[in-house]
């Protein structure tokens, strides 16, 4: 009877998930339409007044985004009396919809992972994931990648695409 090999571990491949840099923590939006007078006007007193009475908890340790679902014209100060309101308790906080935030989250996480224990390997990084993962994430790792590692996949073990050997 013949042993069953598992050619995969035996390959020297290292598997790369990309979706263990996401983030952890909450994320939750604020649309400037709700503190905008019937949605479509900003009344600075009033608007300094809604602000005022944001419950800063509910935003600790949350990643947030600004943005208007409305297409109307909001001054920069409108911005910066949301963010100096909240920017205590949140972990980060950017202009944008929630897309612009995990763009943004992906870009500062792969930019200070330590990437060093891939030199010199061959790298597959997973192709599927539960989480979002962005498309700019996936081109930031090639350019970390690129300079250090022997080869790089993508994909699954079973099914990978070559990218590049060095």
């Amino acid at each position: 009877m013949e042993d069953i090999v598992n050619k995969v571990a035996n390959s020297g491949l290292v598997n790369f998930d990309i979706s263990d840099l996401v983030p952890k923590g909450k994320r939750l939006g604020i649309d400037i339409k709700d503190f905008l007078w019937e949605g479509m006007i900003l009344k600075e007193k009033d608007f300094r007044e809604k602000i005022k009475n944001i419950d800063e908890e509910i935003y600790k340790d949350a990643y947030v985004y600004i943005y208007c679902s409305e297409d109307v014209i909001i001054p920069l100060w409108a911005y910066f009396l949301i963010t100096s309101k909240i920017t205590d308790a949140a972990k980060k906080i950017v202009f944008g919809n929630r897309e612009d935030l995990e763009v943004l989250l992906m870009h500062n996480a792969i930019q200070t992972y330590d990437f060093s224990e891939l030199r010199d390997k061959r790298v597959l990084v997973k192709g599927c994931s539960d989480e979002f993962i962005p498309n700019n994430a996936y081109v930031e790792l090639v350019e970390q990648l690129k300079p250090l590692v022997k080869s790089l996949m993508f994909g699954e073990a079973c099914s990978n695409v070559p990218i590049f050997k060095n």
